[in-house]
């Protein structure tokens, strides 16, 4: 017996009717956070729903979605009723929402909204911003390689600016270790070496945005010296890498375009300048031709000489009174030299010479005569003392028949010093050889 098999389509649509007639998925009530949200003004929105455990795709159509009296943000908490269908297309199973009301904020909305109000009062978000380079040479960008954001940063970039140079840091940008690379990463791309630097990934639940909420990728991001431009998630999702990055772009393509001018513009923009300055610079030697050819036409040019009329009989005036000056001046000083010429000769050193001579001579003649009579005196002095001398002389006594007597060597005075021995007897002209034989005393027979 031949198997009969069921085409794809028949099997959805089987399950669909199944799910159709369900009366338990007719109209279903449900609780639970809202996520992957991005508004789309004027037309079906399209999200998910989860818990802790689960998760459900969602479908709001138009209609009773403007009839909300509030507007559903990313992680909210809310009540909807609704009914469960397949999608026979895709063979995925949904909720069509028909009625929504808020049911209080789920946990990461909680903790964001925390984390936002703490920075926020550090001021973390009103830091002054980096300006960015208009004419980057590097630019560092931190996502993953494989998404659709590196592939739209080159694109763009290189129809916009291509000389500038891209450089991947290939980023974890979703799950538990994406905020531990993505600060390891900036801080390698944060060495001087790169003008500006792209943050970026695609969009996505709030748990998949989550690394980009973690407030340590929001301090890194503030400490950086380079400028940060932050592209996450789609252009409703804001995150705090976002709030605290220099720059904030909507898109991976909007970031690339506020990162690089466009070099064709910027070509054509220095050649307009330059075309500009050309015609300035034409209107300006223009102008200064103009007003050569008016100074050319000028009295002055055409007969210079009058230029300079009042100037030579000045000039004239001048060189006459000064010559006149300079005799009367000439003639002043030849009169004082005149005088101190004829001073001089008065005061002429020669005739105080002579008059000095003079006196020289006069002091050296009462000099001399002055030594002469000093002298005389001496002479007279030492003649006198001379014979006094001579009158007081042994000899001149002894000349008169006195002697003296030597005994060894000594004067003898006195008997008592005699011996009975040689001595030596001195007369005026000469000495007598004698032995003393007998001493007799004064007083003694």
């Amino acid at each position: 017996m031949r198997q009969e098999y069921l085409t794809v389509s028949a099997l959805n649509k089987y399950i669909k009717r199944k799910f159709d007639v369900d009366p338990y998925l007719e109209q279903v009530y449900l609780t639970g956070e809202i996520s992957n949200f991005r508004l789309r003004p004027n037309n079906h929105q399209y999200f998910s729903l989860k818990d802790e455990r689960s998760k459900i795709n969602a479908i709001m159509f138009k209609g009773p979605f403007q009839q909300l009296k509030f507007t559903p943000k990313e992680g909210m908490k809310v009540l909807i009723v609704g009914r469960v269908a397949l999608y026979e297309a895709s063979g995925m199973y949904q909720i069509y929402i028909e009625h929504m009301e808020p049911d209080g904020v789920g946990a990461l909305y909680q903790a964001l909204a925390e984390l936002r109000e703490k920075l926020d009062k550090e001021g973390l978000f009103s830091l002054p911003k980096k300006i960015l380079p208009r004419f980057p040479k590097r630019i560092a960008v931190l996502t993953s390689p494989s998404g659709a954001v590196i592939r739209d940063i080159i694109t763009t970039v290189k129809r916009r600016y291509p000389i500038v140079q891209l450089v991947l840091f290939p980023t974890v940008v979703q799950g538990d270790k994406a905020a531990e690379n993505i600060i390891k990463n900036i801080k390698r791309a944060d060495t001087g070496e790169f003008d500006t630097m792209i943050i970026g990934r695609g969009g996505g639940s709030i748990e998949d945005l989550w690394p980009f909420n973690e407030e340590v990728v929001a301090r890194a991001i503030a400490a950086s010296s380079t400028p940060i431009i932050s592209s996450v998630g789609h252009e409703t999702d804001t995150t705090i890498a976002d709030l605290v990055a220099d720059v904030r772009a909507a898109t991976p393509t909007a970031a690339a375009e506020l990162a690089v001018p466009v070099l064709n513009e910027e070509l054509l923009r220095l050649k307009e300048r330059q075309s500009r300055l050309e015609q300035a610079y034409l209107n300006q030697l223009e102008r200064k031709k103009e007003h050569y050819q008016r100074i050319m036409q000028s009295y002055i040019f055409r007969q210079p000489m009058r230029l300079y009329e009042a100037q030579s009989i000045q000039l004239d005036r001048l060189t006459q009174q000064l010559q006149q000056e300079t005799s009367l001046l000439v003639n002043q000083q030849e009169k004082l030299l005149l005088q101190t010429i004829g001073k001089l000769k008065q005061a002429t050193p020669l005739n105080r010479v002579r008059t000095s001579q003079q006196q020289l001579d006069y002091l050296t003649n009462r000099l001399r005569q002055q030594m002469s009579a000093f002298m005389e005196q001496k002479e007279q002095k030492m003649r006198h003392a001379i014979a006094s001398l001579d009158l007081l002389s042994p000899l001149k006594i002894m000349g008169r028949g006195y002697t003296y007597t030597t005994q060894n060597d000594q004067v003898v005075r006195s008997v008592n010093e005699l011996k009975e021995n040689e001595v030596m007897v001195h007369f005026v002209d000469g000495t007598v050889q004698a032995t003393v034989n007998k001493i007799v005393k004064k007083g003694e027979v």
